[in-house]
């Protein structure tokens, strides 16, 4: 969607005091945050005003909510009932050139979230990025490449990493409980999937700008089907199940084994939909050695694949099953559990060694201010996002992929590549 680097090329910056800074042939202006004390209140603004984005307004509006955007006149009219001062607009390109605003929460359908963030990036304000990252591959380097060129507080919505069950599981798994983790099954119970492109051709609502909500992605008629949520069925918008889901699951694993990047991908599933994802969608990634820790191989099963035992044991309709040598341990949002139970009885947690989180949006202002980095922050988030995509990838080509990270090649299959990317209707640019 736009020129490929690699991971290793570097962009320079050049720029006299007080003077706009060029990032690798693009724009970015000083911000407003680095201009004033610490303690002072960002001026922050929201592309997405519903349903997810209520969760993160209500996680920022202590900060001066300065912009709302939305596509649906509705929506954006009720949310600034709410923030009479804050500026309205439909269309966030037009948002971007604000140079008061700090920062920018991104809660849009996946296919939004790369475009928008991008430009917020090259428009020096950080960026809170709803999960995937991104809607593609390309997409997701080109991001977290992006966010590394301008060096803005970043941070993608996987929430749950900043609870304290996540945190003790990670300090269990790399204290060595369970020994060398070779194996992990991952699994959800949810299935966004099915369907084809709907017939009908009911008249656009007139408080619905389509044509943005549409953004880069294919022109098509407007179907009430695809509003409020539906969207993540379709390709064009989202990834099914795998695209909605793996980062909060995946996001433990990766965590925990501290991993990068898979070598290999293979999916299984019914016949690929060229409209939409499947009902239930079973992925193997196999990820290569860590320094002393071992090369680890990961399942991932939603929908009418999800199990209901796992490695012997009954589990609730999503979780995590490590798998090590001296044992075993389930996890979900919520707790876990070490098997063979007589084994672990009397289990003493090893002491906390990652701090208690101040909150996933909380770290994401805090750095905002402060510079330092936050647990989710688009270098980390960007290989997750990459890797979770790729089942997607592998699963549209119906092929076992050798992936090449580092060029964003498949050897073996190149011509899988064409779902790494795709283009960008007229208008639209990364």
């Amino acid at each position: 969607m736009s020129q490929r680097p690699t991971r290793r090329q570097f962009l320079h910056t050049t720029a006299a005091a007080g003077a706009a800074a060029t990032f690798g042939g693009f724009w970015t202006f000083p911000s407003r945050a680095a201009r004033r004390l610490a303690n002072d209140k960002l001026n922050v603004a929201m592309v997405g005003t519903s349903n997810q984005a209520e969760f993160t307004i209500d996680n920022v509006q202590h900060e001066n909510l300065a912009a709302i955007c939305d596509i649906d006149d509705l929506l954006l009219g009720k949310c600034g009932e709410r923030f009479p001062k804050a500026q309205k607009f439909t269309d966030f390109r037009k948002l971007m050139d604000e140079e008061s605003i700090d920062a920018v929460c991104v809660c849009t359908p996946d296919h939004i979230h790369a475009p928008a963030t991008v430009l917020a990036l090259k428009h020096g304000k950080h960026v809170y990025c709803e999960k995937p990252l991104t809607h593609t591959i390309f997409e997701a380097r080109t991001v977290s490449q992006t966010a590394a060129a301008t060096k803005k507080a970043t941070q993608m919505g996987t929430q749950i990493h900043a609870t304290d069950n996540y945190r003790r599981v990670v300090e269990i798994i790399q204290s060595g409980a369970i020994g060398k983790v070779t194996e992990v099954d991952v699994w959800v119970g949810k299935g966004w999937g099915g369907g084809d492109r709907p017939t009908d051709r009911p008249p656009v609502p007139k408080n619905l700008h389509w044509d943005l909500w549409l953004g880069p992605a294919p022109e098509r008629p407007y179907s009430p089907i695809y509003l409020p949520a539906n969207w993540r069925r379709w390709w064009d918008f989202g990834g099914g199940t795998l695209a909605d889901m793996g980062c909060h699951y995946i996001d433990l694993v990766f965590w925990s084994l501290k991993l990068h990047a898979p070598t290999t991908c293979e999916a299984f599933g019914p016949e690929p939909h060229p409209e939409t994802a499947p009902m239930g969608l079973k992925v193997v990634w196999d990820f290569p050695a860590r320094d002393e820790l071992p090369a680890v191989k990961m399942s991932w099963r939603d929908g009418d694949q999800t199990p209901t035992e796992v490695r012997g044991h009954k589990v609730p309709g999503a979780g995590i099953m490590f798998v090590g040598d001296k044992g075993m341990m389930f996890a979900d949002y919520g707790g876990y559990k070490l098997y063979p139970v007589d084994q672990f009885k009397g289990f003493t947690a090893p002491p906390q060694s990652i701090p208690a989180s101040i909150g996933h949006h909380a770290e994401w202002l805090q750095a905002c201010r402060t510079g330092e980095p936050t647990t989710c922050n688009f270098g980390y988030a960007g290989p997750l996002t990459e890797t979770v995509l790729l089942g997607n990838v592998a699963y549209r080509s119906g092929q076992k992929l050798e992936w090449d990270a580092e060029n964003m090649k498949i050897p073996n299959a190149p011509e899988a590549e064409k779902f790494l990317r795709r283009e960008y209707r007229s208008g639209w640019t990364l």
